[in-house]
């Protein structure tokens, strides 16, 4: 009855004295005897001053595309349907300084100093696959116009830190190299299925063993196709950077000495999360957006 007496006094007397039996209430309960199960929690902060990668992968997504009828060897839809989600990630959370997606993969690289989520690397992986898969959800019937989408695609995600930038330099390079292997393949093995008449386990068998060349000569050859004029989206993949970019918009402003409120153009400048199709194997990209990789980042 104590607390009781103590709110009644508080409301009467219109001094805050409620506000503060409330937080008493919460103290004692938190400091209750089951909070020890909280030690049971493994610490995961991540190291500092390391690049916080998280990369997530479509679970079972061989099976989603073929569901939901992807165009082979790639599907535009889906690939700028990834890119959507991708920007919608990296606009919630500012601290991803450059982004990189191929296929159904997307790696977010977050700044060496972030101190989001206390760098606990569950809240890290946690937010971005739960932010990216309930966007593709979301996002899917700007892209997939007559497709319905038939289940809820899933999701996994890891986390690896980098110590250096040539370490997180050779990790995104060895990811846009792996979207060259996969789509070259990819390209010649849809070619001989769609247009020779190959079966799967035929188009594999003929491709087993093959080099690169061997696949772009199958390419020009058989198909008259120069992979190298294929589009940099299928064989770069996509980078995502922030960029200042001006936009016009109209505003309606009252002029001195008019009574009536006048249409203007006026040009902002805002930070947007801009798509780049390009090689980043090389130091150009690097050069050219030395900011990614500042040592304030």
């Amino acid at each position: 009855m104590l607390v009781c007496r103590r709110a009644v006094s508080a409301i009467s007397a219109g001094s805050g004295r409620w506000a503060g039996c409330l937080r008493g209430r919460r103290l004692s309960m938190a400091k209750s005897k089951f909070e020890y199960v909280r030690d049971f929690e493994a610490d995961d902060t991540c190291l500092p001053n390391c690049w916080i990668v998280v990369r997530l992968d479509g679970r079972n997504f061989h099976r989603f595309s073929e569901q939901h009828e992807f165009k082979k060897p790639n599907d535009d839809r889906a690939l700028h349907l990834m890119t959507k989600c991708a920007q919608t990630v990296m606009q919630e959370l500012e601290d991803i300084a450059i982004a990189y997606g191929q296929s159904d993969e997307y790696s977010f690289v977050f700044k060496k100093k972030s101190r989001w989520f206390k760098r606990r690397a569950s809240k890290f992986v946690t937010h971005v696959v739960s932010q990216f898969a309930s966007s593709y959800v979301f996002y899917w019937k700007d892209y997939f116009k007559d497709q319905q989408l038939m289940y809820p695609p899933g999701f996994d995600g890891r986390i690896v830190l980098y110590p250096s930038n040539q370490n997180l330099k050779d990790y995104l390079s060895w990811r846009q190299a792996d979207c060259h292997i996969n789509n070259l393949y990819n390209t010649v093995f849809w070619m001989l299925v769609q247009r020779s008449g190959l079966t799967p386990v035929q188009a594999q068998d003929r491709l087993q063993g093959t080099l690169a060349g061997d696949k772009n000569e199958i390419l020009f050859s058989e198909f008259n196709i120069n992979y190298n004029n294929e589009p940099l989206m299928y064989r770069k993949g996509t980078v995502l950077i922030w960029q200042k970019t001006n936009e016009v918009v109209t505003k309606k402003i009252k002029l001195p000495k008019e009574a009536e409120e006048k249409e203007v153009e006026v040009t902002r400048t805002r930070t947007k999360v801009v798509p780049l199709h390009c090689d980043i194997i090389g130091d150009q990209f690097w050069e050219e957006y030395p900011e990614i990789l500042a040592e304030d980042s």
